[in-house]
């Protein structure tokens, strides 16, 4: 492994590559407090999260354009509504032309309405949970998401975190591309011990730097490659 790039380097080419400062700054993204993250119902996160496990691999406005579809049809996301859905009406609201035709998907908004109710239950609200994670181990939260519900794994868990304001950085195809590039990690990004590696390297961009995950991310994205951010 190499050592890391100072931040401010990859700051200054980033402005280079948007047109100043100014233009770059408009690219940022704004995260929440803890305070205001707290501060989501439950059933909020359940939609959020279970659009994004939609989104996944989908054409995105199309998923959208539905959404109002899925809040009718799952009670608004209110988790213990949602687990009140026998077998046979999952099966129905999985085949239904309003909604999106996929079984698994479907049957991923049962499985994380419970997983959201046992955290709720744990620590008072799943929204009180988000809050409270540390991001200086944020990829520790990615695998409690993909651990305990469905469909959380790869860039879902982290997505559905940024989607809600949670500071997160995002391992986007320009991002892995710059740390394969620079050699700072030596096992796979969805590895521990590679997703333990580009912590760190964040966390070292952040004390020196004082902006957000989500910031250092996009900043880094716009540095390099191809610019999907």
């Amino acid at each position: 492994m190499h050592s890391a790039e100072a931040f401010a380097a990859i700051y200054r080419r980033a402005c280079d590559r948007k047109g100043g400062e100014a233009g770059l700054q408009a690219l940022l993204p704004q995260v929440l407090s803890a305070e205001e993250l707290a501060q989501y119902a439950d059933a909020e996160l359940l939609s959020a999260m279970s659009r994004q496990v939609f989104q996944s691999g989908f054409v995105w406005r199309v998923v959208d354009n539905k959404w109002p579809e899925y809040e009718t049809a799952f009670f608004g996301f209110e988790p213990h509504k949602v687990l009140m859905l026998s077998p046979e009406q999952l099966a129905a609201r999985a085949s239904d032309p309003k909604l999106i035709r996929h079984a698994s998907k479907t049957q991923a908004i049962y499985d994380n309405a419970a997983m959201v109710l046992d955290i709720a239950r744990e620590h008072g609200s799943f929204a009180h949970y988000l809050a409270a994670w540390p991001t200086a181990d944020i990829t520790g939260l990615w695998q409690a998401l993909k651990k305990r519900g469905a469909r959380l794994g790869g860039n879902t868990g982290p997505y559905f975190l940024r989607g809600i304001g949670k500071d997160t950085f995002l391992l986007t195809d320009d991002v892995q591309g710059y740390f394969k590039a620079h050699k700072l990690v030596d096992a796979g990004f969805g590895s521990q011990t590679g997703l333990r590696q580009v912590q760190q390297i964040f966390n070292a961009w952040q004390r020196e730097s004082g902006l957000s995950l989500a910031c250092i991310s996009r900043v880094l994205a716009c540095s390099v490659g191809d610019n999907r951010i």
